[in-house]
């Protein structure tokens, strides 16, 4: 075998003979001898460990101080109660544990998914395989925008330029060629090489895999690196939402444990207590809430063909206001045909046809056309193609000198060529009006022809030739004085349900917008043939020459924007974030990549290149809008639910707290234990792991929804106190009514509180008459109801002594299902008056201090991410 370094200094047939292999390739014998001796061509796995999963769950610092000032009293005194913490302590993070491990392997599941493949020469015939069965020896095609999938020796090249600023930091493309290279100090600054991880910027070349997985130069820096992702905006609404509640839990519990003090209570008790109090504040089952609710909801997603490579985008994606998508395969059936080979007066013609499989990157096999691009494996497809082949003067009679591949600014591609006269010929084609700008003259004729053309929606390929000077290889300066020979036509119908996916996406708030690089006459043809509102149409051209505020004030009423260059599609998304709308973006080109990581949510195809898919936060099993809808409405789903648990623990708990506080003030003991307030907590907490699996009403999934850290703290301040005069009102009755006792009186608040907290999730789970007009899941309905009762057995168990409660009377069961059904109703009452009052507020149009501060919270970096929630990203 031979190093990379090595192979660069080496002629490439000696590469190929140490590699034991040759231009054909390996055979599949071969092949599968060396994967099992070099193993996949893999980096790293997503890799799932319980000890990892168990960290996350203890890093908790009020947890770690409960148990270390349980620890004390027990060393101190009391042991039991210590236990008791202690046990329960542990089972609330097995708890989370559990869910959240079960979670993590969902997530890793799915990544195995997600695919890439390269197109490999096994046996002298091409083939795609999937990038991990790569071996050293095996002959790949590198075309542009691909994402070279191992280090490789290239063989032949035509304009090659590889991005590799992943491997040296330098932004400029490196020019390559098949070349031996003399010495150089670096192990990346190899001309006649190309590396795992770099993106093929222009041209394409033929080589062979030198090394794969962790011997490759980025194998060696990248293996046991990580590199952070930026928080979504679902992640920062979370992180402010957990600072809100440090806040709370903060002064609580100072207040909580000066007081206890200043009444002459012991410390260490004092400590347990307004400790006990933070952490039952503090929505510790939060993270796995949410990944059960995401690993869920990314596992439905995979059933309907939408692979999320990041489960927080799930919610983002329910965000999305605005959609910009290509038009091909999205809006369009995908499956490029040939339509017809016209001359310049819009006659058939065959001369357009051979020119155009002269000039053609596809290479034509028994199984059809591999490489290139779908227009050129149409033209080898084409029903006049075999007969043209058939002809003494057809493309195959044509010797190939060199080609200029296509690229994103020439848009065009070139070939020069000996015909069967022995005369070199360079045939150019591609964009129409890229061809049309070099041609010596060209008929009015044939420019009425492209607008009708245009007009009917017909894809068009220009096609035209001149003669060139003798094995001379083309350069963007030869593409000129070219002679026009036709077009080419392509045919590619809407989709028959394209027109349903629009409706569907408009029904849900999403205004669709098409980015493409056709022409904007086909592309507002598509618009009107699918019932897609068409707005203006703006062209590259138009673009270039508008300010950013300008195109500002124009994305909104435009629908079609053609012609556009790759930086013009990451400005056009860019500026429309700025609108302050949360912004998708669908596409599957390497000149997406650049919009797709400027998008709130990148969407891309498992048909896509390479580095799209690299780029894209989702990707699409199939490329349908009605499949985007699909994930739309999941994303809201998965919302809405994180909502119900988010103002669950701001109103329930709160009030619970707050209710612990007051009640130091005017009691001589402990309104109720440390433990019983972790085993509240603990029951609590179950009852809200069905919370995932909760319907959602139609109308909320209706209209994209955003965190509003505001609305959490007006729900809390407002249901939050409902919960404490109820909690207070209790008090009454057990020290006035039923002259209770220290026991008597814990176990009666306990009993209370968790039936409270517990229940009220069924009015609080929908804005609608809860039972009636919206009814839960089955386990919504099970879980909260079967933990208040659990609450109410205790009393009666073995267990009831270890955990310091004794048994109450009958009585106070009968006055606590009247005060249930009184808070119950009290609440029902309080919340449609509530949100009457919020849908009040949202019809006020926003001040221009709330627009930047939501689209600051919404633009939130990673930074704000680092503390309990960063094992999300």
């Amino acid at each position: 075998m031979v190093t990379v370094a090595e192979a660069a200094r080496l002629p490439a047939g000696d590469v190929l003979e140490r590699l034991e292999t040759s231009a054909a390739g390996l055979t599949e014998q071969p092949a599968r001898a060396r994967l099992a001796t070099y193993g996949p061509n893999v980096l790293a796995t997503h890799r799932v460990t319980a000890f990892g999963v168990l960290m996350r769950q203890l890093r908790n610092p009020l947890l770690i101080l409960l148990v270390s000032a349980a620890a004390v009293s027990g060393a101190t005194g009391d042991p039991t109660d210590a236990a008791i913490i202690t046990a329960i302590v542990a089972l609330s993070v097995g708890l989370g544990f559990v869910n959240e491990y079960r979670s993590e392997r969902a997530v890793a599941a799915l990544h195995a998914n997600i695919r890439h493949e390269a197109l490999v020469t096994r046996g002298g015939a091409e083939r795609r395989v999937d990038v991990r069965e790569l071996v050293p020896g095996d002959v790949i095609a590198l075309a542009i925008g691909d994402v070279v999938a191992a280090d490789v020796r290239l063989l032949s090249t035509a304009q090659l330029e590889c991005d590799e600023a992943v491997l040296t930091g330098e932004s400029v493309p490196s020019v390559k060629s098949a070349a031996p290279v003399a010495g150089s100090d670096s192990e990346v600054d190899l001309g006649s090489c190309a590396f795992m991880g770099t993106i093929v910027h222009q041209g394409s070349a033929r080589a062979v895999v030198v090394a794969t997985g962790s011997a490759t130069a980025f194998g060696k820096i990248a293996v046991g690196l990580g590199v952070p992702q930026t928080a979504t905006a679902f992640q920062v609404g979370l992180n402010e939402f957990s600072k809100l509640l440090v806040w709370v839990a903060g002064i609580l519990t100072v207040s909580i444990f000066v007081i206890n003090v200043a009444l002459s209570r012991p410390i260490i008790d004092a400590l347990l207590f307004s400790l006990a109090i933070a952490i039952g504040i503090t929505p510790q089952l939060l993270p796995a809430i949410v990944s059960v609710s995401l690993s869920a909801g990314s596992r439905e997603l995979a059933r309907r063909k939408v692979l999320v490579k990041r489960l927080v985008t799930i919610e983002d994606l329910g965000n999305i206001q605005v959609l910009f998508t290509d038009k091909t395969g999205t809006l369009t059936e995908g499956t490029i045909g040939f339509g017809a080979a016209l001359d310049g007066a819009g006659r058939p013609s065959l001369e357009p046809l051979l020119l155009g499989l002269v000039c053609n990157e596809a290479t034509p096999t028994a199984g059809g056309a591999v490489g290139g691009n779908v227009l050129d494996q149409a033209l080898w497809a084409a029903p006049d193609a075999g007969a043209v082949r058939a002809r003494p003067d057809g493309p195959d009679a044509y010797r190939r000198v060199g080609i200029l591949p296509f690229d994103h600014e020439r848009q065009l591609v070139s070939v020069t060529a000996a015909d069967p006269s022995g005369a070199t010929v360079l045939a150019t084609k591609g964009a129409p009006e890229a061809v049309l700008a070099r041609c010596t003259s060209v008929p009015d004729t044939a420019r009425a022809v492209l607008e009708r053309l245009f007009a009917e929606g017909a894809r068009v390929v220009a096609v035209a030739a001149r003669r060139a000077d003798a094995d001379a290889e083309p350069r963007p300066e030869d593409e000129r004085d070219l002679e026009l020979a036709g077009f080419l036509t392509f045919t590619d119908p809407p989709k028959a349900d394209a027109s349903a996916s629009i409706a569907e996406l408009a029904g849900l708030g999403i205004s669709v917008k098409i980015i493409t690089g056709d022409n904007g006459t086909v592309a507002a043809r598509i618009c009107r043939d699918i019932g897609l509102e068409l707005g203006g149409v703006l062209s590259g051209g138009d673009i270039q020459k508008l300010s950013d505020d300008a195109l500002s004030d124009a994305i909104p009423k435009t629908t079609v924007f053609a012609r556009v260059s790759p930086e013009q599609k990451s400005r056009i998304i860019k500026v429309a974030r700025r609108l302050g709308d949360d912004v998708a973006f669908l596409g599957d080109g390497v000149n997406d990549a650049v919009a797709l990581h400027a998008a709130d949510v990148g969407i891309s195809v498992d048909s896509a290149t390479d580095v799209a898919k690299d780029a894209a936060d989702i990707v699409l099993l199939d490329k349908d809008l009605g499949v985007l809808a699909d994930g739309v409405r999941e994303g809201r789903r998965i919302f809405a639910n994180t909502l119900k648990y988010v103002l669950m623990a701001t109103s329930s708990n709160f009030g619970n707290m707050f209710s612990a506080a007051g009640a130091s003030l005017f009691l001589s003991f402990l309104p109720m234990l440390p433990s019983q307030i972790l085993l509240n907590n603990l029951l609590y907490d179950v009852g809200q792991l069905a919370i995932p699996t909760d319907r959602v009403d139609p109308e909320t999934v209706a209209r994209p929804a955003a965190w509003d850290i505001g609305f959490v703290r007006r729900f809390m301040t407002v249901f939050g106190p409902i919960s404490s005069i109820f909690d207070f009102l209790t008090f009454f009755v057990m020290l006035q009514i039923l002259n209770a006792g220290h026991t008597e009186f814990r176990t009666g608040w306990f009993v209370e509180s968790l039936a409270t907290q517990t229940l009220v999730v069924f009015l609080i789970r929908t804005r609608r008459v809860p039972f009636f007009h919206s009814r839960p899941s089955r386990a919504m309905m099970i879980t909260p109801t079967a933990m208040a009762a659990l609450g109410a057995i205790l009393p009666f168990t073995p267990l009831a002594h270890v955990l310091g409660f004794s048994t109450l009377p009958i009585s106070f069961f009968l006055i606590l299902v009247a005060m249930v059904i009184a808070y119950l109703a009290l609440v029902e009452l309080v919340k449609g008056r509530f949100f009457a009052r919020e849908r009040g507020r949202l019809a006020k149009p926003p001040t221009t201090h709330e627009q930047r501060l939501g689209r600051r919270i919404r633009r939130r970096s990673a930074r704000f991410i680092r503390h309990e929630l960063a094992h999300f990203t």
